[in-house]
């Protein structure tokens, strides 16, 4: 007759339960502190908001994890008008002082509601875009977008305008953008971004 075998001694795997045991539960916002996000001077509204990042420790420092960081908000809150609801600005952190962060100007953009609402039927649609410097020594890439439109007693259905004049147009849009951007600084340039005077001046 055959009888079981057992192994004397214990079962370690058994005896062990899990390894470790239970982690005590910590609070990962414990080991994180808070910034202010404050926009450059141009903007009437200087308190973009606040952003979270985790604190020094030994060589890793928070603020130098801040500098760099890209922030996006909307053009009506920074201005308090909510005519400029339909942009967006880009801030990049560049200098941390104290519990505040100081960005400068990273860009400016159409929400893409406002952008789908412009392109409509019947009309050209025409691009360009240039890439310049400012005086201040920053290259910056500006793009613009224009279409075009009926004559006030025009009876015709259609506004579309000829490869040629589509041509000088783009032209014309290159050449004023170079001209606004070069002769500015970059706090000028986004002054001028704002209430739109580059374009105002393409459509003349």
């Amino acid at each position: 007759q055959a009888l079981p075998v057992m192994a004397v001694g214990k079962n370690k795997r058994i005896s062990k339960g899990k390894k470790g045991g239970k982690k005590k539960a910590s609070d990962p916002f414990a080991r994180k502190e808070w910034y202010d996000i404050k926009a450059p001077a141009v903007f009437t509204n200087r308190q973009v908001g606040k952003t979270v990042v985790n604190k020094t420790q030994g060589q890793k420092i928070a603020s130098d994890a801040l500098k760099g960081r890209i922030v996006e908000a909307s053009l009506a809150d920074l201005q308090k008008d909510e005519d400029q609801a339909s942009k967006k600005i880009r801030l990049r952190i560049e200098d941390v002082q104290g519990r505040s962060a100081l960005t400068t100007f990273h860009g400016l953009d159409f929400t893409t509601d406002r952008l789908k609402s412009l392109v409509r039927r019947w009309q050209t649609l025409i691009e360009s875009f240039v890439e310049v410097n400012t005086t201040d020594g920053y290259r910056l890439r500006l793009f613009a977008i224009a279409f075009t439109k009926k004559r006030p007693n025009s009876q015709r259905k259609t506004a579309y305008a000829q490869s040629s004049q589509i041509r000088q147009i783009r032209k014309k849009m290159f050449e004023i953008m170079t001209r606004e951007a070069a002769s500015s600084d970059l706090k000028d340039l986004v002054v001028k971004l704002i209430p739109e005077v580059i374009g105002k001046q393409i459509e003349k």
